[in-house]
This record gives C-alpha cells, structure tokens and sequence, in this order.
C-alpha cells in the first residue's frame, strides 16, 4: 500500500516506518526538515515538508494514499505553560487537522496512535478500551492534550470516518529519551541512588512491539474501534530493580520520599536541573505519585494477533543497545 506518515522521526514512528518499508508499503512522511530525517529518505520514504496545521500540504501528501498513520505528537512531563501551549497544537489542534485533511483526500483508513494516557489515573484499576475515564481531573498538560486529542478522534468516528485508534503503554526501547527511557539508562550505568516514584504504575510495552500493532491495527482492526497496546503491568520500582539485576548492577534501596520533594517545590528550577528533572516540578509529582496507568490488552491479542513480548525479554534487547 502507498502510506501517510506523521511523526515518522520520533520513538514509534522511526520503527513503524521501517516495518511498513520492510514490509515493501510505500511511505510518504511528513516531516518539519528533511534534512532531520536523512534516516526516512535512507528507507526510500517520500519525504514531504510541512508541519500538523498545514492542511493544504497534508491533503495534497495524501492524495493517492491508501493509509494515513497519525503518529506526531508532544509526550513531556513537567512542561511550562508556554510548552503546554505548544502541546496543545500539536496534539490536539494537530490531530484534528490530520483528520480533517486525510477525509478532504479520501484516504481509506486512519490509524491513530492514542495512549492508555487517555485514562488519566487508572487509581489502582487496569481498564480496557470500554471503560471510561475515571476521573475528570487531569494529571498533567500531555494527559489533558491527549485525552481531547482522542475524543476529536471519536467524533470523527461518529460522523464515518474510517479511523482505527491504538492505545500504547509506557514504551521503552532503543533511543527513548522519555523519562522512564532516562530512568532505565541511568539505572544501567550505575547513576540511580534513589528511586523516585517507585509505586508509578506503569504497562510497559517495547516500541517494537508497539509498532507492530500499529500495523496490525491497519490491517485487522475494525474501522471506529480502539485496542490498546499493552504488554507488562507493574511499578517503576520494579522496572528499575529488574534493568538493575539484568545489567549487573545494585539497585537502589530506597526511595527519595515524595514528601521531601512536594517540600521542595519552591526551589524546583534548582532541584531540576541538578537531578536532570523536567522544569515543572509540580506537574512531574502530580502525574508521578501514587498513580497508575495500567491497562490491558485482550482486545488486541484477541482481534489483531497481537502478541508483545514479555518485559525480561525487552529489556535484555534493550540492554543490549548500550
């Protein structure tokens, strides 16, 4: 098939462009500098510049597509107002954009690439693609960004748009510069003296795992139905202790108390940049302690042969690309 790509520079979409490349799709990619995305051209990608509110650009990129992957977005913790504005268009204003451009071009099916953020603070619960949010509060900027980002998707669905939705975990894998990417990297060489929010509960999915049920998703989802795309449930605590064990390390025995950083909120931009922590301190702690984001995936496995690998297996690989 002929491909439409956002995002195809990013965590994810770096993998699911090589997959649909490898699986021999044409792709076209929508990147804001084609000098940045050398690695896209590499794979023999159409590379069309332009950016998620040019919807001239998108529409004209799409014509003669089959597919349309909408994969672009922000994913920051701890932004400031001026970031969360940014976020905001890109992740919301942008998405209902791309949606509004792949319709005007007649692309037959859209995957959207949503999160199990969508759920806000799962509070202990795993959920699935049923349930709905539990709570009105949001979290953080990305929280709410993403959350209105996949009611846009909704409604498009609601009118007929033929609009698959996939929900990601927390990913990890090669070249995540997340904060949990950060985490497992820091723990890797040693550099973790204290957890920090050990009871974060997070599904953690490999990124190539995720990129498969993108693909999946295209090709055995059904039009107006979301799956998540999950893998292992559990805390930060144990994906620290367990990248600790399997690259020899000593993991840390203790914890930096929540408290003593809610105390210290009057000199976050100090503490951030000493710890390498994101600027808004507060946003980092509400989003981070004692929240979950946990759900499960047996829609996915159920319907697209999903089939993610287990977290010892993934971090291994991911070891391995020290």
């Amino acid at each position: 098939m002929r491909a439409f790509v956002t995002g195809g520079t990013g965590f994810i979409g770096r993998h699911l462009v090589s997959r649909l490349r490898a699986r021999g799709d044409d792709v076209v990619a929508l990147v804001r500098s084609p000098a940045r995305a050398e690695a896209l051209g590499d794979l023999g990608c159409e590379l069309v510049t332009g950016d998620l509110d040019d919807a001239a650009v998108m529409q004209e990129a799409m014509e003669g597509c089959d597919a349309a992957f909408h994969g672009a977005a922000v994913y920051k913790i701890g932004v400031t107002e001026d970031e969360c504005r940014d976020m905001h268009r890109t992740n919301v204003d942008g998405t209902a954009t791309v949606f509004e451009a792949s319709a005007a071009a007649g692309v037959a099916r859209v995957v959207y690439v949503s999160t199990v953020n969508r759920f806000g603070d799962t509070s202990g619960r795993v959920l699935d693609e049923e349930d709905a949010r539990p709570s009105d509060r949001f979290l953080s900027c990305y929280d709410a960004t993403k959350f209105r980002a996949h009611e846009i998707a909704a409604q498009h669905i609601a009118g007929g748009a033929p609009i698959v939705i996939v929900q990601p975990g927390s990913v990890y894998g090669p070249g995540d510069h997340s904060q949990v990417g950060r985490m497992i990297a820091d723990t890797v060489k040693g550099r973790t003296k204290l957890m920090l929010f050990p009871e974060l509960g997070l599904t953690l999915v490999h990124v190539e795992d995720v990129a498969d049920g993108i693909i999946a998703a295209h090709d055995k989802g059904r039009t107006g139905q979301s799956y998540v795309l999950g893998g292992h449930i559990g805390t930060m605590g144990e994906l620290v202790r367990r990248v600790a064990e399997l690259s020899g390390r000593t993991p840390p025995k203790h914890a930096l108390p929540t408290s003593v950083v809610r105390a210290s909120l009057p000199l976050a931009p100090l503490i951030s940049r000493a710890m390498g922590l994101p600027s808004n301190l507060r946003e980092l702690v509400t989003a981070s302690d004692g929240v979950t984001y946990w759900a499960r995936d047996d829609k996915a496995r159920r319907e697209l042969g999903y089939a993610p690998r287990d977290l010892d297996t993934g971090l291994r690989e991911r070891l391995q690309d020290r």
